[in-house]
């Protein structure tokens, strides 16, 4: 049968498209290749998936609820699964930029909602991606499942949350089959130029200064993102049971061993060969200082192992950049 795939153009759909075209899979893909960060790069990621068996795909926006009803409508016989990872991400952005992430995150998830209600009759399950944002401004660590998350710090960390309680609804109203996976921090080849990863290897090797916020006492979960891959290649694989409750479930995608950005920065200087120019400023509106998850659920459920040490994870992007950048 066939996989339908949001957001097949960024960093970790053109991954999960690739694995799933590995193993067999047929995939149609959906993204809008919009500009929030250069489309280049998007363009460049769905290269390496054109003309591959099995793969095919759809320049459309998922908040355009015409335009998803009728291209399920053309392979409503064919999906039985929805990988739905499109959003608009970026908490900064979402300060100054609020309806991006109202159409994209909340209208465009509830489009996905409804085109599996009433396009998708042999849908099997639906696997969305949500953040570790949402746990905001909890201060218990690690983040389990089983957390309170009602104390969001960003309109993107709001929306994220909002998808999962409309997946919530919907498993409960309609039997739909979902798994909400709370990615944390994912970097690696090919990844988010907005990212701290990113952003800080592009200043090393132009020789500008970088920034530390919060003076630099700052800690993420940084997943590498073959291990996210086969985190939710595992859970597309196990649908919740639509007996004997809700066919909900939440499973936190993390490394469960968080980084200090002075340590991530070493270890780019390292891997380029370059000293970094560190600059320290203070906390910025919508960052939380420390990301750090409960991975024992999805150990359990998904048999989730991140395989992946920071170490090497950093040295392989680093490879990836400098031949995607041209630099020596």
């Amino acid at each position: 049968m066939t996989v339908l795939l949001t957001g097949v153009a960024g960093f970790i759909g053109a991954h999960v498209a690739e694995a799933l075209l590995a193993r067999g899979e047929r995939v149609i893909g959906v993204d809008n290749l919009n500009p929030y960060y250069d489309p280049a790069l998007k363009q460049a990621r769905l290269a390496r998936l054109a003309g591959r068996p099995g793969f095919s795909f759809e320049l459309l926006d998922i908040a355009d609820h015409e335009a998803m009803a009728a291209l399920a409508a053309r392979y409503a016989d064919q999906i039985d699964r929805v990988v739905h990872l499109a959003a608009q991400a970026g908490v900064r952005w979402s300060l100054t930029h609020p309806f991006d992430y109202v159409r994209s995150n909340l209208v465009g998830h509830m489009v996905v909602l409804e085109t599996c209600r009433h396009h998708l009759p042999g849908l099997v399950h639906l696997v969305y991606a949500s953040s570790s944002s949402v746990y905001g401004a909890n201060a218990k660590v690690p983040f389990s499942v089983e957390d309170r998350v009602d104390q969001p710090v960003s309109l993107y960390a709001a929306t994220k949350r909002a998808d999962e309680l409309l997946s919530e609804c919907y498993a409960r109203l309609y039997g739909i089959p979902q798994t909400g996976l709370r990615f944390f921090t994912v970097y690696g080849p090919w990844g988010r130029p907005d990212m701290a990863l990113y952003i800080f290897a592009d200043a090393i090797v132009a020789g500008r200064p970088l920034t530390l916020y919060n003076y630099g006492r700052m800690r993420r979960d940084f997943t590498y993102i073959d291990d996210i891959v086969q985190g939710v290649l595992a859970a597309l694989d196990r649908p919740p049971p639509r007996e004997g409750g809700v066919p909900h479930r939440l499973y936190n995608l993390g490394n469960n061993r968080p980084v200090e950005l002075v340590e991530l920065v070493r270890l780019l200087e390292r891997a380029i060969g370059r000293p970094a120019e560190v600059r320290l400023a203070e906390l910025q509106p919508g960052d939380v200082v420390e990301t750090f998850a409960d991975i024992e659920a999805s150990r359990r459920d998904l048999g989730f192992v991140p395989q992946t040490p920071i170490e090497e994870g950093v040295r392989r992007f680093v490879e990836w950049h400098r031949s995607y950048h041209g630099w020596r």
